[in-house]
């Protein structure tokens, strides 16, 4: 297949390891485009290219266009809800791409459509990955449970309970966690689980979801935390 990821430059290598070098990969970055025109004209030749589409801002570029008929496109749904498509002609689907997170066994998807499991079962075949159906909410399951740990690790900080790398080790060690909270954090992009954690409050205002200020502060100033 051709897969085309759109402003997935960050999550390039865990692409090419899930999916695996048998099929063809364009990676479009939005930014590096000069022009309004140049970015349609680019954008449109590489959607009839391609087979199937994975869109990290989220449909951002994508609405309102006329898409080949029935091409599946998976929608990066962990800081975002949306329970209809938009897309005329295509198969739209959630998908679960934070860094760290998409290099598994099991691709995390969402449905809008009942009616689209049969196409999003042989899409996945092609693929050559199996994957999970998950409520379709903001924060599907993993980036959800991921993220709050994060927020719940940076309000034991705030609080003096433990250090940083104390708190990181304790993790890995007690859970068998891949990384500790912190180190996790910086590895998905600390603006992202922000992002996540602050659509899932605005979604939801259930208290277990308010952002840590610590965890706030890093974000906005854009800074990893010093693990």
């Amino acid at each position: 297949m051709h897969i085309l990821v759109i402003d997935g430059n960050h999550v390039e290598a865990e692409f090419r390891q899930k999916f695996g070098p048998t099929h063809e990969y364009t990676f479009f970055r939005i930014s590096e485009v000069a022009t309004y025109d140049d970015f349609n004209q680019q954008l449109e030749a590489c959607l009839i290219a391609c087979n199937v589409v994975f869109d990290l801002p989220g449909l951002l570029h994508l609405q309102n266009r006329k898409l080949p008929s029935l091409l599946p496109v998976f929608q990066e749904m962990s800081g975002a809800a949306n329970s209809s498509s938009t897309l005329s002609s295509s198969v739209c689907f959630g998908f679960c791409g934070l860094p760290t997170l998409l290099n598994r066994a099991l691709l995390e998807v969402s449905l809008y459509d009942e009616a689209d499991r049969g196409k999003l079962a042989e899409t996945c075949a092609a693929l050559g990955t199996d994957y999970r159906v998950v409520e379709d909410r903001v924060g599907l399951v993993t980036p959800r449970v991921i993220c709050q740990i994060i927020n719940e690790a940076c309000f034991t900080l705030q609080e003096g309970t433990a250090s940083m790398q104390d708190i990181d080790l304790g993790m890995k060690l007690g859970t068998n966690y891949p990384h500790g909270p912190f180190a996790w954090a910086n590895a998905i992009g600390v603006e992202r689980v922000y992002a996540v954690l602050e659509a899932l409050w605005q979604d939801t205002h259930d208290e277990r979801y308010k952002v840590c200020p610590l965890l706030k502060r890093q974000a906005l100033r854009g800074q990893p935390f010093a693990v």
